[in-house]
Parts: structure tokens; sequence; C-alpha cells
């Protein structure tokens, strides 16, 4: 999921670069038969712009703030532990590198024209985000089994529910859930410590029903 908003961002940032690209050095526009600078409503596409990549940037940070708050309240879980410490260092530098981009493009849209002061915002806005919500939270990555639900909630928040579950098979470092309708959820293995990954299966195996699901290459 955080992938794929990563992804539509910055779709979102070329266009808006672009456009104060033609602004900043007030490029001709031909087709308009007029120049950056003097192009009409430039004010409004950069509040749209910004607007867009706003209401994107935050769908994404309620998401995963409110996932942490969940996984973090212990007593909720019949089984919940911190993320392994590998996978901590890698949202880490992920997180920061998502910081760093965002503070690039602010700064790019800073030298190039002060119209673009609301985009500017908003990626400076989406990069404090980035870099606090992996500061504060490091110590609140987990993952977390309730009898209803699997709850990963690190950078990306994943949600695996128990109900109409019909397989659970392992290949490499892959979980994966098969359900009825041929729908196959997933999440990587190595978001657990290896010495857990056996009270974690043991566990899951607890809250549901073993005549109707199969597990495989879980032991």
């Amino acid at each position: 999921m955080n992938s794929f908003i990563n992804l539509i961002l910055l779709v979102l940032s070329f266009p808006a670069l672009l456009f104060s690209v033609f602004v900043g050095f007030d490029l001709p526009i031909d087709f308009l038969n007029t120049t950056g600078k003097r192009l009409p409503y430039s004010n409004e596409v950069y509040l749209v712009l910004g607007l867009i990549l706003l209401i994107i940037g935050l769908r994404r940070t309620i998401r995963r703030w409110m996932g942490v708050s969940m996984v973090k309240q212990v007593g909720k879980f019949v089984w919940n532990e911190p993320i392994s410490k590998e996978r901590r260092l890698r949202v880490f530098v992920y997180n920061s590198i998502e910081g760093v981009v965002f503070l690039s493009l602010a700064f790019a849209h800073w030298f190039l024209t002060p119209s673009a002061v609301f985009v500017l915002l908003v990626y400076l806005i989406l990069a404090l985000d980035s870099f606090l919500f992996v500061l504060i939270n490091q110590a609140n990555f987990r993952v977390g089994l309730s009898s209803k639900a699997i709850l990963v909630a690190d950078r990306e928040v994943l949600l695996i529910y128990l109900n109409g579950l019909r397989k659970v098979s392992v290949s490499q470092q892959t979980v994966y859930f098969d359900y009825s309708e041929n729908l196959q959820l997933s999440f990587p293995l190595d978001c657990i410590e290896e010495p857990q990954k056996t009270n974690f299966f043991a566990a899951l195996e607890g809250q549901i029903d073993r005549d109707r699901v199969l597990f495989q290459h879980t032991k």
C-alpha cells in the first residue's frame, strides 16, 4: 500500500515540477500563445496540485499512524511482538529516503518559483511526517494476532482477516493466506524475528478451525 501511494505521489510530482519549470524560467507555451509567468490561473493550478498531494499524503499518514496506535495495544492481541530488527532498520532507511525526496522536491519548487509556495509547504509537511513517524514509532512497529485478524504495522499497514480463511502457506519469506473465491493475501515473514516464528504459527493455529484451514510449510 505504501509503495502504491508513493508511486501516485511521484507520478503527480512530475507535472507539478514541470509546471514550476515553465513558470520559473518563463518558458514559452506556444499552443496558448503565452509564457510561463503570464499563464492564467497558475495560482489555482498550484492550489489544486497541492490539495491533491496533501489529500493523498494525509490519507496514507492517518492510516499508518492509526495502524501503529492499534497494534501497540498489546493486551488486545493473543500474540503481539515487535517487528524484526532487520525490518525495523529497513523501515528507518526507506522512510528517511522518502523524507529526503519530499525535501528535495520542496527545495526544487522553492528554487524555481515563489508561486509554488503551497506545493512547497505540502512537500515539507509530507517530509516532516516521514521523519517524525519513524523517529517516534521505532519501538511501536509490531505484528499483532487477534482472534479476528493479523495486523502488521510499520511504514506499511497490513490487515489480514481470519474469517473465510482456507489455507496458510509459506514460500521463501512470504506467508500466503488463501480464501474462498480465489482471494489471496500475503505478508513478509521476515517482519517476525526468527525465534518467534514458531510461536506465531502456533498462536495462529489456535485461533482458527484446523478442520477447515490447511497449513502448508509452516513448521
